[in-house]
């Protein structure tokens, strides 16, 4: 009786009639040992977090007596205004320029459309010194103003107070708008006329239109860029401390080093996280049930409105402030500053020492981050339970949670590592170990793993995610296991979003201050830290180049997000 032998193509799809059963359980081992490896991964990374959860009912002694009776309420009050103040400014300012850029045309309305993302790569606390610098008292605003007038003294004219609560929300809006600005963009472009047009119809005029129809329809991109803009915001330790506003973020590092107190500045992180959880629950409360959706299956281009006269002298006007005060102006003072203390701050080449330090951090990040990012996405691909699905979840939380609380987060746990293996070793064999991992680089690039790996993953699983799995499925039935597919099948593939994950996570650690401030080796500066420590001492000019080195670096992913947003839709925005 003859066999009837199938077809390769009926392996596609089911490579494991394609092989023996040798082959088959080998597999079903590697699936095993890389849900085992993300669970331990996801696990590792999720710890600090869970460590500061775990101290909320820790006894503190007398501290939070004294928090209470002393700074407790305006650490809430302040964070909440700030929340207030720059979620308002984000809205306003990134949702009116996305619409503007998208729907309408004007003269310099493509050069718009990339260049106002450029506040993204200056950090909040890089503007605020900047700002600080040229508006203070003794600055050449104040200066030239007293000269003209031939005011003597600060009870002649009045000049707003740029060091309070409100010069915060100002600084950190002109920087964190970008966020919702380039949310807002995408969703506006991913619009179809169609639905536009049928407002219209019914009687609706432009703006009508805007505020029922587009405004609406973008609403939940918008919500998740004013979101990260907020997380960003309770993030912020530069400007709120040398702004002289306490919030939470200044509280955790007073009462870790002021006080001496970890477990208080714990349960100072985890009351942050609070109003982290309470943003996102207030997010899906207001949504409701709600439903954004497009109902039609016919999608075109969004035609441009040309605007004329004052309306694009409006439209111009509305787009150039952000972007003037929110990266030309400060770029140019830090220009001018850099190079009038240049040769001061090269001498002795403590610079280059700060570059190389912040340049080795960043990359051991960035290249850990993508490594980390591999392998949770793949192994999520290959086994997708609902055990490494929520690992994987938590794992992600903690670009959520700002840098201060990682750090005590990371700090408390490795302390009592190190505590407990040098008493030991004292115990056991007369003499100790010290500090194997508390104030080591290890523990730092630790810390931004915790707090970054989620931008690379999400990069990484996105583009995982659209490769097709017969591709998969043949490698399969030519007998290659998951780490033989994943090295020539998905590694070729995604490495670009590999590359993407990676620059944008070694931009925010050559950012990160709260963190680096805390958990940094003795004697080891980035130049994050060394910009922080130049402001705090008033010596703002001699920190420029150290911020615009900083600002340089960030430019460019900047501009590559800026054109991967204008080839998102092809032809929609011409």
């Amino acid at each position: 009786m003859s066999q009837v032998q199938a077809s390769p193509t009926e392996y596609v799809g089911r490579p494991e009639a394609a092989v023996s059963p040798v082959r088959a359980r080998r597999r079903a081992t590697g699936s095993r040992w890389w849900t085992v490896a993300v669970l331990v991964v996801a696990t590792l990374i999720a710890l600090p977090v869970l460590v500061v959860v775990s101290h909320i009912l820790a006894p503190t002694g007398d501290v939070w007596r004294h928090l209470a009776s002393t700074v407790l309420s305006r650490y809430v009050w302040n964070s909440i205004g700030l929340m207030l103040g720059v979620g308002a400014g984000v809205l306003l300012i990134g949702v009116t320029t996305a619409w503007l850029v998208t729907m309408c045309r004007f003269p310099g309305a493509r050069v718009f459309e990339w260049a106002l993302l450029l506040p993204m790569a200056v950090p909040a606390y890089v503007i605020a010194y900047t700002y600080t610098g040229l508006l203070d008292f003794a600055g050449p605003v104040q200066t030239a103003l007293r000269e003209v007038f031939g005011w003597t003294s600060r009870r002649d004219y009045w000049f707003p107070q740029l060091r309070s609560l409100e010069g915060a929300i100002v600084m950190m809006s002109l920087v964190l708008y970008p966020y919702v600005y380039m949310m807002a963009r995408a969703a506006f472009l991913e619009q179809s006329v169609c639905a536009l047009e049928a407002s219209r119809v019914l009687g609706c005029g432009r703006w009508k239109s805007f505020f029922r129809i587009a405004l609406p329809m973008a609403r939940p991109a918008i919500v998740a860029g004013t979101a990260l803009a907020l997380m960003e915001t309770l993030n912020d330790f530069g400007t709120v401390a040398y702004f002289a506003v306490d919030t939470f973020t200044t509280g955790i590092y007073r009462t870790w080093f002021g006080l001496g107190n970890p477990a208080a500045a714990a349960q100072l992180g985890a009351v942050l996280m609070l109003f982290i959880f309470a943003l996102v629950m207030m997010e899906r409360w207001s949504r409701g049930r709600a439903s954004y959706q497009h109902m039609s299956t016919r999608i075109r281009a969004l035609p441009r409105i040309r605007l004329t006269g004052w309306r694009a002298a409006l439209a111009i006007t509305a787009c150039a402030l952000p972007l003037l005060l929110g990266f030309v102006i400060p770029a140019w003072v830090l220009g001018q500053w850099a190079v009038l203390t240049w040769d001061d701050v090269m001498a002795g080449g403590r610079f280059w020492d700060r570059a190389i330090n912040s340049f080795l951090l960043s990359g051991s990040a960035a290249l850990a981050a993508a490594l980390i990012g591999v392998l949770l996405a793949y192994g999520q691909r290959m086994r997708r339970s609902a055990v490494t699905l929520a690992a994987v979840r938590v794992a992600s939380l903690g670009y959520a949670v700002p840098g201060s609380v990682i750090a005590v987060g990371v700090l408390v746990p490795l302390t009592a590592f190190d505590n407990t293996v040098d008493a030991w070793m004292r115990s056991m064999f007369g003499f100790g170990t010290g500090l194997l991992l508390t104030g080591t680089a290890t523990a730092l690039v630790y810390a931004y793993l915790v707090r970054f790996l989620a931008v690379s993953y999400n990069a990484i699983e996105a583009s995982l995610g659209k490769v097709t799995r017969n591709l998969e499925g043949a490698s399969r039935t030519l007998g290659h296991g998951p780490f033989s597919t994943l090295g020539r099948v998905h590694l070729p593939i995604i490495r670009g979003s590999i590359l993407t994950g990676a620059l944008l996570v070694f931009v925010d650690v050559m950012k990160e201050l709260p963190a680096t401030l805390i958990m940094r080796p003795f004697n080891f500066d980035t130049l994050a830290v060394r910009t922080y420590e130049l402001a705090s001492d008033e010596r703002l000019q001699e920190a420029a180049p150290a911020a615009l080195a900083i600002v340089a670096v960030g430019v460019v992913p900047v501009i590559l997000l800026s054109l991967a947003i204008a080839r998102s839709r092809p032809g929609s925005a011409r």
